[in-house]
């Protein structure tokens, strides 16, 4: 690697120049990547309610649905704006009173359920049904233009307008989630280094590798909104080390080499990429570790980020040090004393007083357990968006005004007798929960004769394949009653129907509790079997990552116990992936310390000696790392109004002081109370070390 860093050093320019090149695909790249709105696409294909879904968009060409509430208007108005929402490119069909029947003829025809359900003393209300899917690019245009055409007397509500709002929100607010972490992370590299100018090269390389991760995502088709609004603040803050230790060990080697920077920086670089590749690979295995979930969002998140990590490594061996060394004048004009007092002053408080740190651990270890296992957790998604957007105002006013939450849809085989369909649909009537089921068998022989039903309703309602029914429910997304009752309706549709199905938000979402659940178990145990696994390698020793992995798991515990006894939930999101990114985050920081106390020990220096000169070595690195990274979230998740991503951002902000304490103070103390054990189950130490 000396002679890469040299090659490197030779060729800085064209490295630079080739550098800003590559932005150019990339950025092209970046703006042809695709953004997706909607997390219940990440669902397995094979599910029951995914493969409904698809029915549904095939079979009677409807994707998705909202309801269109509408006040203070006349009928010969509203059948106006209907017409013009018919007109709208995206949208199937539109159900109202004067879909069955003319407005002339009195409403007693019509079933005096549908009616009152329908309507209220104010105002009416009328399903909307798109052509494509949720959160397809057609749909989210139809609601816009729905939106431009209703006004402010009529409301939409339902997922996709759900959607609408998240994707306005979000690109609203995520350039001001860059802006917001580089600016705090100069704030913090400027304090901590040792020169101004410094923290501008760091921002400038690592920005040119988050352009790089984030144009390469096109080569996917799609990433998540999440993925998007996350990458660049997540990829600043875990990469931020790497550019710290080059610069750090480019210092240490200029006094090594009596101020030859060229041969300092290329040794440097071979250093840096040493020290480097094994934290690194532990941080790539962390995020990898998301790939493992049934719900593909992990897979999402964790390529992008795993890719963003590399990316990170080669911009930081290759176009930082040609930057440093190109602007070594202004480096050397900008130099001021660091701000940032000598943490290894306390180093050898810290191993002394190790008792006190182990006892500290032990005692909050259980209370952290049990905050961890009973974090109270959300999977409703419109609670993760401010209360005054479009949509959600309209989803309140829908339970409000009509006593409506959600809305499922059941495909049933079309060779069913209308007989059986009506009992079928009076059973799940008496569900706790259930206001109405509607389908063309409830409205044929009830007042409307059959021939009087247009096309486009009946065509809506039922084909040659199957027949679609809809129930309204009183019960909330997401909630225990709405679950309950779901698995009610399940067990009426295969007393008719063995192969009937249950689709919507509300079986989406319970498909969703159930999968994630698992996910969450599966992911925890391969991030951290495979960091244990590297660890292994990495050290050559049994207990180290034991001791490592404990600590950093014990970090996480705290972070995620502390919602449950402030009383805060989390969205589902952040409960599964926070674990697996404060692993491999942060493990970086207990592999830094472990690295320089197993080389001291192993030097035949004596145990209190070794931690002390460990924790002096390393402390500092680690100090400045973890408030680069703190820097880089907490803004954002301060400022986010989705608090899908606010709730990510404070954990993870949190979660890096809370590592950082935990390795600075408590794995000194677990190195001075195991050390022997780790003498004996380790390669590289001298029997002799054990009397040290």
């Amino acid at each position: 690697m000396v002679k890469v860093g040299k090659k490197i050093v030779k060729f800085r320019v064209p490295i630079l120049i080739l550098s800003i090149i590559l932005l150019i695909p990339a950025v092209w790249g970046y703006v042809n990547t695709r953004i997706n709105y909607d997390v219940l696409t990440y669902l397995p294909e094979d599910i029951e309610t995914m493969q409904g879904q698809e029915i549904m968009t095939n079979d009677f060409g409807i994707g998705a649905f909202s309801m269109l509430m509408v006040d203070g208007m006349e009928d010969k108005e509203i059948v106006k704006l209907k017409e013009k929402v018919e007109k709208v490119d995206g949208v199937e069909n539109v159900l109202w009173y004067d879909s069955l029947a003319d407005i002339s003829v009195p409403q007693s025809v019509l079933p005096s359920k549908l009616y009152d359900e329908y309507n209220t003393e104010d105002g009416t209300m009328m399903a909307v049904f798109f052509k494509d899917g949720t959160s397809s690019d057609e749909t989210m245009k139809a609601i816009t233009e729905i939106r431009k055409i209703t006004g402010e007397q009529c409301f939409l509500s339902g997922m996709s307008a759900i959607v609408e709002d998240t994707k306005e929100l979000a690109e609203k607010e995520t350039p001001l989630y860059v802006l917001i972490a580089v600016a705090l992370s100069a704030l913090v590299l400027a304090i901590t280094m040792e020169s101004i100018f410094v923290p501008v090269l760091f921002l400038l390389s690592i920005g040119i590798a988050i352009v790089y991760n984030l144009g390469t995502n096109v080569f996917f088709g799609e990433i998540s909104y999440i993925t998007k609004a996350l990458a660049a603040v997540l990829q600043l803050g875990v990469t931020m080390d790497y550019s710290i230790f080059l610069m750090h060990s480019y210092q240490e080697q200029q006094v090594r080499y009596n101020g030859d920077k060229e041969r300092a920086m290329a040794h440097a670089i071979s250093q840096t990429f040493s020290s480097v590749i094994g934290s690194s690979v532990t941080t790539v295995a962390g995020f990898i570790a998301l790939c493992f979930m049934s719900f593909t969002l992990g897979k999402d998140i964790g390529i992008v980020m795993a890719k963003g990590v590399i990316f990170g490594v080669l911009v930081c061996v290759t176009v930082l040090p040609s930057m440093i060394l190109c602007c070594d004048k202004l480096i050397e004009k900008t130099k001021h004393k660091p701000l940032l007092p000598d943490i290894g002053r306390i180093s050898n408080k810290v191993t002394k007083r190790y008792v006190i740190y182990v006892v500290a651990f032990v005692i909050l270890l259980f209370p952290a357990i049990y905050g961890n296992n009973h974090t109270g957790v959300y999977y409703n998604l419109d609670e993760s968006l401010p209360k005054d957007l479009p949509s959600v105002i309209a989803n309140t006013k829908l339970k409000e005004d009509y006593n409506m939450n959600t809305t499922h849809m059941i495909l049933v085989d079309s060779s069913v007798a209308g007989s059986d369909v009506k009992k079928m649909s009076q059973e799940i009537e008496k569900v706790d929960g259930v206001k109405w089921v509607l389908g063309l068998d409830n409205l044929v022989g009830s007042g409307v004769p059959a021939d009087m039903l247009p096309e486009s309703v009946t065509g809506m309602l039922k084909n040659d394949k199957y027949q679609l029914l809809m129930v309204n429910s009183t019960y909330k997304v997401a909630s225990n009653k709405v679950n309950k009752q779901i698995e009610e309706i399940d067990k009426i549709l295969d007393k008719y129907d063995k192969s009937a199905m249950l689709v919507g938000e509300g079986p989406l979402t319970k498909d969703l509790i159930n999968i994630t659940d698992t996910d969450f178990k599966r992911v925890s145990a391969v991030s951290i079997g495979i960091v244990f696994v590297i660890i292994l390698l990495l050290f050559k020793s049994v207990t180290i990552p034991v001791i490592l992995v404990g600590v950093i798991e014990f970090a996480i515990f705290v972070n995620m116990g502390i919602p449950f006894y402030t009383g805060t939930k989390l969205p589902f999101v952040a409960s599964i992936v926070i674990g697996t990114i404060q692993l491999g985050a942060t493990v970086d920081y207990a592999i830094l310390m472990t690295t320089r106390y197993q080389r001291e020990r192993s030097r035949g220096a004596g145990k209190f000696d070794a931690i002390t000169t460990a924790h002096k070595f390393s402390a500092q690195s680690i100090i400045v790392s973890a408030l680069s990274f703190f820097a880089a979230t907490i803004g954002v998740g301060l400022y986010s109004n989705i608090d899908m991503i606010s709730s990510l951002c404070i954990l993870m902000a949190r979660g890096a002081l809370i590592s950082m304490v935990v390795v600075v103070l408590i794995l000194p103390s677990l190195f001075m109370v195991f050390d022997k054990i780790i003498v004996k189950t380790s390669k590289g130490f001298r029997p002799s070390d054990l009397k040290s």
